[in-house]
């Protein structure tokens, strides 16, 4: 009975509370009228709102109990007093005594001294503390528990109205760890070079409600379990997933994340607190703020991260709430987004539209991870290992993402956009100008021709190429439309999308590398191993050799979507000649079974691998039997040469590709290429900068396969070439021991008028 009229109080409060707040009254009117309403409510003498402004102080905006000169004169800093103490921990305090309190801090002007007990809750928005509501009484009071819930519901509405703008400008809410919403510099680890100027999307925005208070109390805990019951049975079909049901330690995760959708602990907070007049949504938002300013204060990092698993649930739960438990993307994207994630996969990133998308900022994420190759495919600069920038910023910041520095530029001044929107300007003038270059050869100044090639993953890739004008495809990778669909595609769909590379490169060459998966690439219907070193673990033709059915489907699919042209296929991550013979082996079973089932086979068929494990090349003279062409894979060969991680931000500037070890190791594959009469090539990061590129060149490469806006600045830097310099001068620095000759071949290209 007694919680039943706690409810019923709680329910006329919040009621009235929605009155006044979409009432026509000025903000400072409102408010007063608010802390009246709640002293009056929850039997109170005193009733103060303080709002967190720049310098992490709290000031107080509204009271009544106080004396009437102490509004906009007391401030407290956060962590003095018991108001300070609430606002540096995020969590309630309930004192029957409170000028016992340690924490007790005395100010004269307020005229509190008489007042004894005080209850205080946190004013919580998007996780920060943005204020702080208390009310006290003269005499000594015991506050129950449903009192401290009744508070902090209110204040939690009462947020919306503190974070609006209306009372402190925006440029004042500070985020949780007190630095101001000024601007902020960023460094992090550059995944994609390129600049992006836009406005920030937040990917996991924050929890948020159109409507906090409840109409019908009966209809919210109606939508409640209509949602809960469609969100397990979401979850079930996720974890019943062909790729997720072997045991392991996924399925520990899983069964974990299951037991928390399922706690009846958690479902029934939000059913109580819609009971007290909020929403349902508001109520998800509600217990979430409160597991999650318990749980930050955990020292325990397990049970910290289990924050996460809460936010997951309670966004998913939202979304159902919403009608659609899909990505929640229906609000218009800005023209130039910079979309900011914790991490994401390629099918997330998918779900925006490209044509708006300017950059990406991730907290986490790798260079090799496939969202960031995803990107790099769509031409968008992306810096990771932002930390704690999720923390830092709102969604509709002005954003400058630079990728060639990793520096990412929150809420810059008029000065700093302006500066970077000169540099954007002076390269889109730059790009004006590649454009003019579309049909004439990349050929230096001497006459030698270099055939450039570009590097594909989608048919967005492709348009990309032809409008360039590449010469062709010189590398396909085929796991892209894998790792964006939700099941393994059979033969017939692998065909269809084959024979559209095909009518999208017209007569070009194209070159496919069969499934390279594992690592950080797992396709979402496989079951996820956990490796100490996923780049060097199951993965590509090592995983392909071991599924032998996967990899002959998919060159049946090729074979078929070859028919009447030229068929190009290449092995990935092959480390000894043998790997490359089995795969061979498999490759001729599959067609001479599409030759005896009178398919209309491909007019001529070329097989090559990749070069991208060191122990292959001590094999080259045995290989170059064996093959029809090869290609250098510089992103992995390089990590491997020097055996480190190019996605640890501690090893990414470590060794320079452009250095005499790396330069001599090139310069021998490309002249055993040559002798053997096997064309080799280089797909890798390496060959899609102009300064590197200048020097394969001079290396002896007459194939380069980039990504699509290398195309220009490559062909530029060719046809401003001379070759017999560049290549005695190159002969003499591959002598050299020195770290780096970077500097010395960018000197070389200023005094010899190379464009790069």
């Amino acid at each position: 009975m007694a919680e039943r009229r706690t409810h019923s109080s709680s329910r006329r409060m919040l009621a009235r509370l929605r009155d006044v707040m979409a009432g026509t009254g000025a903000p400072q009117e409102r408010l007063d009228e608010i802390v009246g309403l709640i002293a009056a409510e929850m039997n109170a003498e005193v009733c103060s709102a303080y709002v967190r402004r720049a310098g992490d102080m709290l000031e107080l905006f509204a009271n009544i109990g106080f004396k009437d000169t102490s509004v906009h004169q007391t401030r407290l800093r956060v962590g003095e007093g018991l108001i300070g103490d609430i606002a540096a921990h995020a969590r309630p305090l309930a004192l029957s005594d409170a000028q016992a309190h340690p924490k007790f801090v005395f100010r004269p002007e307020t005229g509190e001294e008489v007042f004894h007990s005080l209850m205080g809750v946190p004013i919580l928005r998007g996780g920060r503390v943005i204020g702080v509501l208390a009310v006290q009484n003269e005499k000594t009071r015991k506050y129950r528990e449903e009192d401290v819930e009744t508070l902090q519901t209110v204040a939690m509405v009462l947020a919306e109205m503190v974070s609006s703008g209306e009372l402190v400008g925006r440029e004042e809410m500070l985020p949780a760890d007190g630095n101001a919403l000024l601007p902020l510099r960023m460094e992090g680890v550059r995944f994609n070079a390129g600049l992006a100027i836009g406005t920030a999307v937040l990917h996991e925005p924050r929890l948020a409600a159109s409507q906090m208070v409840a109409e019908d109390v009966g209809d919210e805990r109606a939508r409640l379990h209509l949602a809960v019951n469609d969100m397990h049975g979401a979850l079930e079909d996720m974890f019943e997933d062909e790729g997720l049901i072997d045991d392991g330690e996924h399925r520990e995760v899983l069964e974990t994340f299951r037991m928390i959708a399922e706690d009846a602990g958690w479902l029934k907070r939000i059913d109580e607190t819609i009971q007290s007049g909020l929403t349902a949504e508001g109520a998800v938002i509600k217990v979430h703020n409160d597991i999650r300013s318990r749980m930050s204060q955990v020292s325990d990092p397990y049970l910290r991260e289990r924050i996460h698993d809460f936010e997951d649930l309670a966004h998913r739960l939202l979304k159902h709430l919403s009608g659609h438990g899909g990505p929640n993307l229906e609000e218009p994207l800005p023209d130039d987004t910079v979309l900011v994630a914790r991490n994401m996969g390629p099918a997330q990133l998918l779900d925006y539209d490209r044509t708006k998308l300017r950059g990406l900022v991730l907290e986490e994420g790798t260079v090799t991870s496939h969202v960031a190759i995803i990107a790099r495919a769509l031409d968008i600069p992306v810096v990771g290992h932002v930390r704690g920038i999720l923390g830092r910023i709102e969604g509709a910041d002005p954003v400058v993402v630079d990728g060639d520095r990793a520096q990412v530029f929150i809420r810059p001044g008029e000065d700093v956009q302006q500066a970077f929107q000169e540099t954007l300007t002076a390269q889109r003038r730059q790009r004006e100008a590649y454009a003019a270059l579309r049909d004439l050869p990349a050929e230096t100044l001497d006459g030698q021709r270099v055939s450039l090639m570009i590097n594909a993953g989608l048919l967005a890739d492709l348009e990309h190429g032809v409008e360039v004008g590449a010469d062709g495809v010189g590398l396909y990778r085929t796991e892209v439309p894998f790792m964006v669909r939700s099941k393994f595609p059979d033969v017939d769909d692998q065909e269809d999308f084959y024979t559209k590379v095909y009518e999208e490169v017209g007569e070009r060459p194209v070159v496919f590398r069969s499934l390279d998966v594992g690592g950080d690439k797992v396709l979402p219907y496989w079951d996820e191993t956990n490796e100490e070193n996923p780049a060097m673990g199951w993965r590509a033709i090592r995983i392909s050799l071991d599924r032998p059915a996967m990899l002959r489907q998919q060159l049946r699919a090729l074979i078929r979507a070859a028919s009447g042209r030229e068929l190009r296929v290449m092995f990935p991550m092959v480390a000894e000649v043998a790997e490359f013979k089995d795969a061979r082996r498999l490759f001729d079973m599959e067609w001479e079974r599409e030759e005896a089932n009178g398919t209309t086979m491909p007019t001529a068929l070329k097989v090559g691998v990749m070069l991208e494990v060191p122990s292959l090349a001590v094999q080259m003279p045995a290989l170059m039997r064996e093959i029809d062409f090869l290609s250098i894979g510089s992103n992995d060969l390089l990590q491997f040469l020097f055996a480190s991680d190019r996605g640890n931000p501690r090893l990414s500037d470590r060794y320079d590709m452009l250095s005499p070890l790396v330069l001599n190791f090139l310069r021998t594959v490309v002249r055993q290429g040559e002798e053997a009469g096997v064309p080799v090539s280089l797909c890798g990061e390496m060959a899609s900068r102009p300064l590197e590129a200048m020097a394969l060149v001079g290396l002896g490469f007459r194939r380069l396969s980039v990504v699509p806006p290398a195309v220009g600045p490559v062909k530029t830097m060719i046809r401003s070439l001379s070759l017999p310099p560049l290549e005695e001068y190159l002969n003499d620095l591959c002598e050299t021991t020195h770290r780096s000759v970077r500097e010395q071949l960018r000197t070389f290209a200023r005094d010899h008028g190379i464009l790069i």
